[in-house]
């Protein structure tokens, strides 16, 4: 028996005393990703067993707002029924811009052939949309319309590599509760299977006969060591490592200093230890999503960031994800948005967030405020020509939201990253953030090796692996969500058909 510092461990087949179990296929993990690929390896006709650490289903996913980023095959039946036309041409144009030759063009492309199906595979569960789009910026619909855009697809450069189309997918609700509805579902389309669920059961480690071969697992429940064999496949779905301290210490330091882990309590990143047990590669390790969200009010759009030094640095109507990762490269994390008074509605995102200072001219305001004399006012001035003539010269923000600062008072706020905190978890400064990294692996769900080659009978999906989301800056909310399902079916097909 071989033990790894996070207590993972290899267990040899024939050191087995007894196996409690006797499948084709058992899933590590019940979240979006693991409930997916049980359910496709059960339809293909395999004996599954599910085991998941925590007392009940859902992970992740169930804590979400199950936004999916859909499209392609001329557009999602909600995409079309809300007036939307969307190529896969299109849709692949737009991902591999916005990951910036970070993202898996094989993924990329077996996802946007089949997102749209995969958007009716879940409404086959009773998952319901409702046919109406939200078109302003928001990040999660305050009303229940479904779709709505979850990315930087009106921002520039992307509106000029790809149509803009809006791809996210959000059950029909109103609040933001739609990750309980996707999961309900799916755990009422698994309970009314032969899928056999063993909760509380914390996977340990991989068993592995002599040829080296994956061939079951070791898991302790009811405090006792139990072990179960698998004649097809292994799947790791046990989400990301965003809650072991010690490895987003290891894997990211420059994040971990200014954001806060989000997630459900189990992301200690188990299933990637498992897989690195038996010499699987782990990628883009140093990728984590954050994001810094002032809207909704979208009026807000209207303001600038600068940073310390008074100057712009990134086009204001950029999505979240993309503002932060700009707003991180600025030095220790200092921000500050200037905005005039008519377009300044405070929102939940900003309960923490003080007002430096407010004054009748940007002259006063930059001096009350601390910074340099001519610093803002000079960003002021340069951007309130832009705004006259139409045209963001410097960062091509859309004109939509180009609007001189003419009607005083002003402010300058501080979104600083030491101030920020989720209205979900106030005692949590900082940026809320999740992994991107993990596993390699094909788009078939099969495991990779170090040096590239296929671990026989081994499979992952979800935050367990480095899956279709590769960035934080060019993240498009429901990426996560819509690969770790998508994914996790391509997985239980792949581990069901394996003979």
């Amino acid at each position: 028996v071989m033990q790894t510092k996070n207590e993972i461990f290899i267990t040899k087949a024939k050191d087995v005393p007894q196996c409690d179990y006797e499948v084709d296929v058992i899933v590590c993990g019940y979240g979006g990703a693991g409930g997916c690929a049980a359910l496709e390896s059960f339809r293909s006709g395999a004996k599954t067993l599910v085991l998941e650490r925590a007392s009940d289903g859902g992970g992740s996913t169930a804590l979400s707002s199950c936004e999916m980023y859909l499209g392609g095959s001329g557009g999602t039946s909600l995409q079309n029924a809300c007036g939307f036309k969307d190529s896969t041409e299109n849709m692949i144009g737009y991902i591999e811009a916005s990951l910036e030759g970070k993202g898996d063009s094989k993924k990329i492309q077996l996802y946007a052939e089949n997102s749209a199906d995969h958007f009716e595979w879940i409404k086959s569960l009773g998952v319901t949309y409702k046919e109406a789009a939200h078109l302003g910026r928001i990040v999660v619909p305050e009303s229940n319309e479904s779709l709505l855009y979850t990315g930087n697809e009106r921002v520039s450069p992307f509106c000029e590599v790809a149509e803009p189309v809006p791809r996210g997918h959000v059950p029909s609700h109103e609040g933001d509760f739609g990750g309980k509805i996707f999961f309900d579902a799916l755990k009422q389309e698994i309970n009314s299977s032969d899928i056999e669920i063993s909760c509380d059961s914390r996977v340990k480690g991989l068993v592995i006969n002599d040829d080296n071969e994956v061939v079951g697992v070791a898991f302790k429940k009811d405090n006792l060591m139990q072990y179960a064999k698998a004649n097809k496949g292994v799947i790791l779905s046990a989400g990301g490592f965003v809650m072991n301290e010690e490895m987003i210490a290891s894997y990211l330091p420059f994040q971990t200093k200014f954001a806060a882990p989000y997630g459900n309590p189990w992301d200690k990143g188990d299933g990637i230890q498992m897989g690195m047990s038996v010499n699987a590669n782990i990628i883009n390790m140093d990728e984590a999503f954050f994001g810094v969200y002032f809207y909704p009010p979208e009026s807000l759009t209207n303001g600038i960031f600068v940073n310390a030094e008074g100057k712009r640095f990134v086009n204001e109507d950029s999505y979240g994800a993309r503002v932060g990762y700009f707003c991180s490269q600025q030095e220790d994390q200092k921000i500050y948005m200037v905005i005039q008074n008519e377009d300044f509605h405070p929102s939940i995102y900003m309960n923490k967030l003080p007002i430096l200072a407010v004054a009748e001219t940007v002259d006063e305001l930059e001096i009350e405020a601390g910074f340099e004399p001519g610093s803002i006012s000079s960003t002021i001035s340069a951007y309130n020509l832009f705004a006259k003539n139409g045209e963001d010269q410097d960062f091509k923000k859309d004109p939509k939201w180009l609007k001189e600062f003419s009607k005083p008072p002003f402010a300058i706020i501080d979104y600083s990253f030491e101030n920020q905190a989720s209205p979900a978890y106030s005692d949590r400064n900082g940026p809320l953030m999740f992994t991107l990294g993990g596993l390699e692996t094909l788009p078939s769900g099969e495991v990779l090796d170090v040096d590239g080659n296929i671990i026989p009978k081994l499979y992952a999906a979800g935050r367990t692996t480095a899956g279709l989301p590769r960035t934080g800056k060019g993240y498009a909310s429901g990426m996560s969500v819509g690969d770790a399902t998508f994914f996790g079916r391509m997985a239980g097909i792949s581990a069901a058909n394996n003979s």
